[in-house]
């Protein structure tokens, strides 16, 4: 699967997280991906942004390989007559572009899909925006955190609100154009016919509220912080400390494994009136967690994880990234490369496994 798409060239005119991590997606499927950079203004404005302990005076951030490995970088300045012609050259044999321009700048730039599709008529145009093609609105991942109802819902009881620590609608937002490319290529091959793709990254939040967005809709139930706690689902996200201080959680979506869990700790709340069904442990959740935590409290992490897989109950140990890196499950999932004679460590995008029937 690693070279997949090696018959394919892409042009990535985009920057930050979302654009480039389409492009990265076809880059580890072996597309020829190249990376168009201002050179005006030194390049994606990830390059800079670097944490306490990295080096001042390195090109790049830690951050910017997060979505920006195994292409090739090339610094444009579009404004520039001979830039924009070098532009073209590559456009007119690219089968996509990712771009996400402000509303204006592709015209602007001579850039825009109505220019290029002259050039190359089978182009994929791909295009991400903050809040719809016609809306001039800067965005950022936190703000359309906030904008579409993510903050309020996330973060501990009566706290402020609170943003994810991963950028998860630019993440989505990319997963989203993907999709939106390569149903456009199925077109290509069939029809050999282009395609004007984009995605908003507004629309995608929305459409990423899931189960919260009908708990409104349809029960009129409005969603706020409670920590990890799944409104729908107990005993589900909360947190549990073992005697040798491991901090755990449980996923327990049906009676079964609630049954199980009960006789795992050698209590008998299953029987009981208001814990046997989902619903009343939903309902009695607090009362729920004070009786676990005194049995849990009193055993070893160890035994209660392996007695949790062995009677299929889904129980989670919570790691930091450091922890999670230490899985083998994980280290598979790392790459290792050398720019600028600096061995870079990095994850893989692309999780999924291609068996083919052959």
């Amino acid at each position: 699967m690693n070279n997949f798409f090696s018959d394919l060239k892409v042009i990535e005119l985009a920057g930050v997280l979302a654009g480039p991590s389409v492009g990265l997606f076809f880059a580890e499927l072996g597309a020829k991906v190249i990376k168009i950079e201002n050179s005006k203004n030194g390049g994606d404005v990830t390059r800079s942004w670097k944490l306490k302990t990295e080096n001042d005076k390195a090109k790049t951030s830690a951050y910017f390989w997060s979505v920006n490995t195994n292409k090739e970088f090339v610094f444009f300045d579009l404004s520039v007559e001979s830039d924009l012609q070098q532009f073209y050259g590559l456009i007119k044999t690219a089968d996509i572009l990712i771009t996400n321009f402000k509303l204006g700048d592709d015209v602007k730039f001579k850039v825009d899909y109505n220019t290029l599709k002259l050039l190359n008529p089978t182009l994929i145009y791909a295009s991400i925006n903050g809040f719809g093609k016609n809306n001039p609105r800067t965005a950022y991942d936190l703000i359309l955190q906030a904008e579409s109802g993510f903050m309020s819902m996330n973060g501990e009881l009566h706290a402020n609100p609170l943003k994810m620590p991963v950028a998860l609608i630019d993440v989505l937002a990319g997963h989203q154009l993907k999709e939106a490319v390569l149903i456009a290529l199925l077109k290509k091959y069939k029809l050999g016919e282009g395609s004007y793709v984009t995605v908003s990254l507004f629309d995608t939040a929305i459409a990423s509220l899931a189960n919260q967005a009908t708990n409104w809709l349809i029960a009129h139930h409005l969603p706020t912080a409670q920590g990890s706690l799944h409104p729908n689902i107990a005993p589900y996200g909360e947190i549990f400390k073992t005697e040798d201080a491991h901090q755990i959680t449980f996923a327990i979506g049906s009676d079964k494994q609630f049954k199980s869990l009960c006789q795992i700790l050698g209590i008998n709340l299953h029987t009981d009136i208001n814990y046997s069904t989902n619903p009343q442990r939903v309902k009695n959740r607090e009362s729920l967690f004070d009786t676990l935590c005194e049995k849990i409290k009193q055993l070893q992490f160890q035994f209660l994880f392996e007695s949790c897989l062995k009677y299929d109950v889904p129980i989670g140990k919570i790691r930091n990234v450091k922890e999670v890196f230490e899985l083998p499950e994980a280290k598979q999932l790392m790459n290792q490369f050398v720019y600028e004679d600096k061995t870079i460590h990095t994850v893989r995008s692309i999780s999924f496994h291609f068996n083919s029937s052959n």
